[in-house]
């Protein structure tokens, strides 16, 4: 917007320099946003940015790669030089097509980053889902296992019982055949 209004050809010399100011400022808070996208240590934004891999298998033979994208002044993605300026009628008309070609290039970039964080986001999905599943899994064979000894358990105690009272039958038995003989 301030490069199409600084390449009118009827604006004044002041107005001009307003624009070439707000320009500036507008790039030079570009270069702190990128200088600042910084988390635990990894900026993925920045010129010479970090590429994060993280496992993909438990083997530790696969990984989800997300690859980093340059969003610094002069760069490949933005073509905005860290020095450039709108303060001439040309400089400004080439700095149209300057940042048209920028936003094309941030645009790929930042589909290229959005498209990693998906992958992950499924990633950390699908491992979240098999940790439950495993729980659930460990879970049951515990539960089967109690149940398993709390049978075996209660067989135990029928079985005992079931000893008692036949003792006691017997016993009642020789006291009636003792009972016979008197």
């Amino acid at each position: 917007e301030k490069a199409l209004a600084a390449a009118d050809a009827s604006l004044d010399a002041n107005s001009r320099t307003a624009l070439n100011e707000d320009f500036k400022a507008l790039r030079d808070q570009l270069s702190k946003a990128v200088s600042n996208a910084e988390f635990n240590g990894i900026n993925m934004v920045k010129s010479g940015g970090t590429t994060i891999a993280a496992l993909a298998n438990a083997d530790a033979t696969s990984k989800i790669t997300v690859a980093a994208q340059s969003l610094a002044l002069g760069g490949s993605n933005v073509t905005v030089a860290a020095a450039g300026s709108i303060g001439t009628i040309s400089t400004a008309t080439a700095m149209i097509a300057t940042v048209n070609t920028s936003i094309t290039n941030v645009s790929t970039a930042l589909s290229r980053l959005g498209t990693g964080s998906k992958s992950l986001g499924s990633h950390l999905d699908f491992v979240n889902k098999l940790q439950d599943s495993i729980d659930a899994g460990v879970g049951n064979l515990v539960d089967a296992d109690l149940a398993k000894e709390s049978a075996k358990l209660q067989a135990l105690q029928t079985k005992q019982q079931l000893g008692v009272q036949a003792l006691s039958i017997a016993n009642q038995s020789s006291s009636i055949l003792l009972g016979l003989f008197r």
